[in-house]
C-alpha cells in the first residue's frame, strides 16, 4: 500500500496527497505534518519506511470539504485520490492485492465547484495572463458557472483587469512568474507557474477548437495570439486539474477595453466598491444597494458594478427595465416572489457536467425552470426590450421541466447514493423493488397465509435465519403430509430438528433473494434515472445557461428598481457629452449609516459642466466636514449611473465618464519598502500619465506628506497639469488655502467650500458644500472634538496666533518668531474659562416648566422666544 501511495505522490509534488482508505482521506510523511498543523488534528503514525516512524494523519469523507476549505484558504493545493474498484475485487486478485486508486482532481483556489467551499454571491475566478513579445492578454474563467471570457492589452493593464476581477488564482508562464507574480499577489491571488509549453498559441488553439467542436474559433470572434494562449493556458491547467474530465463551459467572449469603464485597483479600494477598506463585503457600495434574492443575480450586480458600461445603448435598457419595474410594481413584486424560489442553475448545471453532482441539482434545474416558466406567464406587450428579450430566453426548455417535474420528488437527497429522490408512479420495476424492499415482512406473511392454505396446516410459519434464509417451519406430526405427493412437489425438505422440520419452495427461494437484493436495485434503478435526466439537462444545456442568466438579469432590474423606490432614488442622465451636474446627491454607504442611527444625510449638488464654466471643483474646508465623502459620492453615483442603476440624487445629468480616479487616503506599503507619501505619489503618477478629458478625477490631500511647501508645489502643479494637460473632470480636495487663488488664473476652476459654524469657540460641521474658499482649516478646534489634552489644544492655540501675526506682518525670521513663543508646560495652569453671561433668552427658557405647560402655553411660549431672537 505504501509503495502505492509513493508513487502516486511522486506524481503530484507539489500538492497534499488525500489518499482515499475506506471511510477516510489519509496523509502521510510531510503531507501529513503540515495538514495537521493547518487543520489543527492529531499527528500519529503508522508503520515504519526506512526504519522511521511514518508520520499520518486523516480527516472522515463525508466531512472532507470543510477540512478541504481551510487548506485551500491556507494556500495548499490538494491532490484527491479515490479508490477506483471495489475492495471485493482486489481480493479476488489475492490476499496481498492492493485496491486500485487514482487522484480525480487536484483542488485549487480556482478550481472549486462545491456549494460549500464557494461564496454563493461572488464569482470565483481562474485567469491566465500572456505576453508574446511585448503584447498581452488576459483569459478568465468561472467553472462553477462556466463564465468564460479574454481581454487584450498592454502590461500596464494588467494590474487594473485583476483587480476588476478579483480572481482567486492565476496562471503565469513559469518564465514570466518573477515579472508578474507581484500583480498578482497584490490582489491576493494565488500565482500559479505553467511551463511554457501550455500557454503555445499553435497548441492553444487546438485545445479550444477541440473542447467547443468548432473547426475555426472564427465564429466565436477574432482573437489575437496572446488571447488564444492565454485561453489555451487556461483549458491546459483545467485538463490537468480535472484529470481529462473538462468543465462545462461558454462559448468565450471577448471584452473590449473601451466597452467598459476603466478603474483602477487604488479606486477600487477607495471606493469600497465590493469590500470595505476593513475587508469583509460590509461597509461596500455593493453591500448598500444589493437587493437581489438570487445567487445569480449577486453576482451579476457585483459584475456590474465592478465593470460599468461605456456603451450609451446597454446603460439606457438597463434603466429603461428598470423604469418598468417602477412603474408596474405588482409586476415587479410577483416577480421578485418567484426569483426567490430559484436555486443557483449556473452552478448546479456546472456540477452535473462534471459529475459532481447530486438529484438536489437536478431539482435546482427543475425548480429554476419552472419559476421561469412563472415568469413568462406574465409576458406583457407594454414591456421594454431588454425585458421581453430575457423573457424569451426563458423559452423552449419546457421537455426538461416536464421530464424533471415528473421524475423527481419535491425535496430530493443531497447524493445519489442516499435513493429516494424518482417519484412514485414513474417505472413499476422500481415501485416494486421499493415495496420488496419496504415490505418485505408483509410479502413473507402473505406467502405463509398462502402455504397454511395450501396445505391446511394452520400452525406453520415462516421463519429467517443467517444460515437458511427464509424458511418454512412446521412440526414433525404435519411434516409427513408435506413430504408426500402431491405437497413434495412444492415443499423441499431442508432441516429436520428435535422439534420441527423446515422446508423451502423455489417461488420463497427467489423471493429471498429479491428481498435481500430489493435495496441494491432500488439504487440502481434509481441511478440509471439519475444518469438520464443528467443526459437531458446537458443536451439542452446551452439553453438552460441562458435561461439560468436571464433571471439573474431581471433579479438585477428588480432588485435595482426595490432599491430605487425605498431610498427614493431618482434615474440620471446618461449623455454623450461632458456634462456632470449632480443636485442633491448623496453618499448611499454613508446615508445608510446614517439612517440606522436615526441622523439625516446633508445633500449636496455638483456641477463640472461646461456651462457651469469649471470642470475642476478645488475644495477646501475642515477636516471632519465632509470633503472626503463628497468627494467619493459623486464618484459613486457616476458609476452606479453607468451600471444602469438609479441614483442617490434628486437629478443628475451625466456624460460618459471613461475612467475614474482616486486618490483618497493615507496608507504605506512596507513590504516594498513605500512610505505612506511614496505611495501617495506612485498612485498620483498612474493618474496624471494615464487620465483622458473623459475621466473623472478625485483627488484628496494630495501633497501632505513632505514638507508644508514641497507639498504646497506638488499639489499645485498637479492641478494645474488636470487642467491643461488631462483636461479632466475633477473634484480637488486641500488643505493648502493658497491654491484657492488658482480659480482666478485658470479658468476652469471653481472653489468650493464645506461649510462650517464657530460656537462658543467649538466648530459645527454643517456638511453642506457652497461655491467660495474656506477661511481657515479649523484644525484646533478639530484635535478638541479628538480629545486631545486641554493644555496641548491651548498650547497649540497660542503656537498658531503666533503663527498667523508673523505671516500678517511679514516675519520671514522664524527663530525669532520661536523664540517670541513661551515655552509649552504640561504642568502651567490651563487657561481658565471665560465667564459667560446668560442670555436673555436663555433665562427665559430656564424658567419654562414644560411639563406644566399645555400644548397651546408651549407655542405661545416658542413664539415669545422667537419675538426675543429676532430683536436680539
Amino acid at each position: 500500500m505504501m509503495a502505492q501511495y509513493l508513487e502516486i505522490k511522486a506524481e503530484h509534488p507539489g500538492s497534499l496527497l488525500f489518499y482515499r482508505m475506506g471511510d477516510f482521506y489519509e496523509l502521510f510523511f510531510d503531507d501529513a505534518v503540515a495538514a495537521a498543523e493547518a487543520l489543527d488534528i492529531a499527528l500519529t503514525k503508522r508503520g515504519k519506511h526506512l526504519g522511521d516512524d511514518i508520520p499520518m494523519c486523516g480527516v472522515p469523507v463525508h466531512s472532507a470539504e470543510n477540512y478541504l476549505l481551510t487548506l485551500i484558504r491556507k494556500g495548499f493545493r490538494v491532490a484527491v485520490c479515490e479508490q477506483l474498484e471495489d475492495p471485493s475485487e482486489a481480493k479476488k486478485r489475492g490476499s496481498k492485492a492492493v485496491v486500485k486508486r487514482g487522484v480525480v482532481r487536484v483542488v485549487t483556489p480556482g478550481t472549486i465547484t462545491e456549494d460549500s467551499l464557494l461564496e454563493a454571491r461572488r464569482h470565483n475566478f481562474l485567469a491566465a495572463i500572456s505576453d508574446i513579445r511585448g503584447d498581452g492578454a488576459i483569459a478568465w474563467v468561472d467553472i462553477s458557472t462556466g463564465e468564460f471570457r479574454v481581454l487584450s492589452g498592454s502590461q500596464v493593464r494588467f494590474g487594473p483587469e485583476l483587480a476588476r476581477l478579483a480572481p482567486s488564482e492565476v496562471v503565469l508562464a513559469d518564465s514570466k512568474e518573477a515579472e508578474l507574480s507581484d500583480l498578482v499577489t497584490d490582489i491576493g491571488a494565488s500565482v500559479t507557474p505553467l511551463a511554457a509549453a501550455s500557454f503555445d498559441s499553435q497548441s492553444a488553439e487546438k485545445r479550444l477548437t477541440k473542447l467547443f467542436k468548432v473547426d475555426s474559433l472564427d465564429a466565436f470572434g477574432t482573437f489575437s495570439r496572446p488571447e488564444i494562449s492565454a485561453m489555451g493556458a487556461l483549458i491546459d491547467y483545467l485538463d490537468l486539474t480535472q484529470k481529462g474530465k473538462l468543465p462545462l463551459l461558454r462559448h468565450p467572449i471577448r471584452e473590449q477595453p473601451r466597452d467598459v469603464l476603466q478603474i483602477d485597483a487604488a479606486t477600487r479600494r477607495n471606493l469600497e466598491l465590493t469590500q470595505a477598506l476593513s475587508g469583509g463585503r460590509a461597509g461596500s457600495l455593493l453591500h448598500a444597494i444589493d437587493r437581489t434574492v438570487t445567487a445569480g443575480g449577486g453576482r451579476l450586480l457585483e459584475r456590474r458594478l465592478s465593470s460599468p458600461s461605456r456603451h450609451l445603448p446597454t446603460i439606457a435598457a438597463r434603466l429603461d427595465a428598470v423604469d418598468y419595474a417602477l412603474e408596474t410594481p405588482d409586476w415587479a413584486e410577483d416577480t421578485r416572489d418567484a426569483l426567490k424560489s430559484c436555486p443557483d442553475m449556473d452552478r448546479a448545471l456546472s456540477r452535473l457536467a462534471l459529475d459532481r453532482g447530486g438529484p438536489r441539482d437536478l431539482a435546482a434545474i427543475r425548480d429554476g425552470l419552472s419559476q421561469g416558466a412563472r415568469l413568462i406567464a406574465r409576458k406583457a406587450a407594454d414591456m421594454p426590450g431588454l425585458v421581453t428579450d430575457l423573457l424569451d430566453r426563458l423559452t423552449g426548455l419546457d421537455e426538461v421541466t416536464d421530464a424533471l417535474d415528473t421524475a423527481l420528488i419535491a425535496e430530493p437527497p443531497l447524493l445519489a447514493r442516499d435513493g429516494g429522490y424518482i417519484a412514485a408512479g414513474v417505472d413499476d420495476e422500481l415501485d416494486e423493488a421499493r415495496k420488496l424492499r419496504d415490505e418485505g415482512r408483509s410479502v413473507i406473511a402473505g406467502y405463509q397465509a398462502e402455504y397454511a392454505r395450501e396445505t391446511g396446516v394452520s400452525s406453520l410459519k415462516i421463519k429467517h435465519n443467517n444460515v437458511l434464509g427464509y424458511f418454512i417451519e412446521t412440526t414433525a406430526t404435519h411434516a409427513e403430509k408435506m413430504l408426500s405427493a402431491p405437497l413434495s412437489d412444492t415443499f423441499i425438505h431442508r432441516q429436520t430438528t428435535a422439534n420441527a422440520v423446515r422446508f423451502t419452495t423455489v417461488d420463497l427461494s427467489e423471493m429471498e433473494t429479491r428481498i435481500l437484493n430489493a435495496g441494491a436495485r432500488v439504487i440502481e434503478i434509481e441511478k440509471r434515472h439519475y444518469d438520464r435526466l443528467k443526459a437531458l439537462i446537458l443536451h439542452h444545456a446551452p439553453g438552460i445557461g441562458d435561461a439560468a442568466r436571464a433571471l439573474a438579469e431581471i433579479d438585477v432590474i428588480t432588485a435595482l428598481a426595490a432599491l430605487a423606490r425605498s431610498e427614493d432614488w431618482s434615474r440620471p442622465k446618461v449623455t454623450e457629452g461632458r456634462e456632470f451636474r449632480i443636485e442633491a446627491g448623496r453618499h448611499p454607504v454613508v446615508e445608510r449609516a446614517l439612517k440606522s442611527e436615526g441622523a439625516p444625510f446633508i445633500a449636496n449638488g455638483c456641477d463640472l459642466s461646461a456651462e457651469s464654466g469649471a470642470a475642476i471643483w478645488l475644495l477646501t474646508g475642515p477636516n471632519m466636514a465632509g470633503k472626503s465623502t463628497f468627494l467619493r459620492q459623486n464618484a459613486l453615483i457616476a458609476i452606479l449611473a453607468q451600471s444602469g442603476s438609479y441614483v442617490p440624487a434628486d437629478s443628475a445629468e451625466i456624460g460618459l465618464v471613461s475612467q475614474v480616479f482616486s486618490r483618497v487616503g493615507a496608507s504605506d506599503d512596507l513590504a516594498r519598502g513605500r512610505s505612506t507619501f511614496m505611495v501617495e505619489m506612485v498612485e498620483t503618477a498612474a493618474i496624471l500619465n494615464q487620465a483622458d478629458d473623459r475621466a473623472l478625477v478625485i483627488l484628496d490631500e494630495i501633497g501632505r506628506g513632505t514638507a508644508t511647501y514641497d507639498g504646497l508645489s506638488i499639489a499645485w502643479a498637479t492641478l494645474e497639469h488636470l487642467h491643461e494637460a488631462n483636461r479632466c473632470r475633477a473634484l480637488f480636495a486641500t488643505h493648502y488655502h493658497e491654491l484657492t487663488q488658482l480659480a482666478d488664473k485658470l479658468e476652469g476652476v471653481d472653489n468650493a467650500t464645506v461649510a462650517v459654524k464657530e460656537w462658543d469657540g467649538d466648530v459645527i460641521f454643517l456638511h453642506e458644500v457652497r461655491k467660495g474658499a474656506a477661511d481657515r482649516s479649523y484644525g484646533v478646534q478639530v484635535a478638541r472634538l479628538a480629545g486631545l489634552p486641554a493644555s496641548v489644544v491651548e498650547r497649540a492655540r497660542i503656537v498658531l496666533d503666533a503663527l498667523e501675526k508673523g505671516e500678517r506682518e511679514g516675519s520671514t525670521h522664524q527663530k525669532a518668531l520661536i523664540d517670541d513663543l513661551p515655552l509649552f508646560s504640561v504642568t502651567a495652569p490651563q487657561a481658565a474659562p471665560k465667564p459667560t453671561k446668560s442670555s436673555e433668552i436663555e433665562t427665559e427658557i430656564a424658567r419654562l416648566l414644560p411639563d406644566e405647560m399645555t400644548p397651546k402655553e408651549a407655542l405661545a411660549a416658542l413664539y415669545e422666544l422667537k419675538a426675543m431672537l429676532d430683536v436680539s
